[in-house]
């Protein structure tokens, strides 16, 4: 990799990392116009491994809306985030795919 390349893939990756800092504020602070506005017009959420739905980021947002109101107060940590850049492995298209834990 030249070094315009290594540079292009720190800032990229700082740039995921920011927009999952950023996912989870709106969900602690329950700003669901926030939430929505993180996600691509294609983009979807999947919380069926915790017991919720997967959808579009209106839907999501609707029923995290509903279910997180139960909670004077939340905070999300996110940990142990995997990265991995589509054009990197040989992807048609300039895309990320992000796997993360959270509490």
């Amino acid at each position: 990799m030249t070094q315009r390349v290594e540079l292009a893939t720190v800032m990229d990756r700082l740039a995921v990392n920011d927009l999952v800092t950023e996912y989870a504020v709106a969900v602690d602070d329950g700003d669901w116009a926030a939430y929505r506005g993180l996600f691509t017009s294609d983009g979807r959420a999947d919380y069926r491994s915790a017991g919720g739905i997967e959808g579009d980021a209106e839907r999501v947002a609707a029923w995290l809306a509903e279910s997180l109101d139960l909670f004077a107060m939340r905070q999300h940590l996110i940990v142990n985030r995997q990265v991995r850049f589509g054009i990197l492995e040989h992807d048609t298209g300039d895309t990320a795919r992000v796997r993360a834990d959270y509490l």
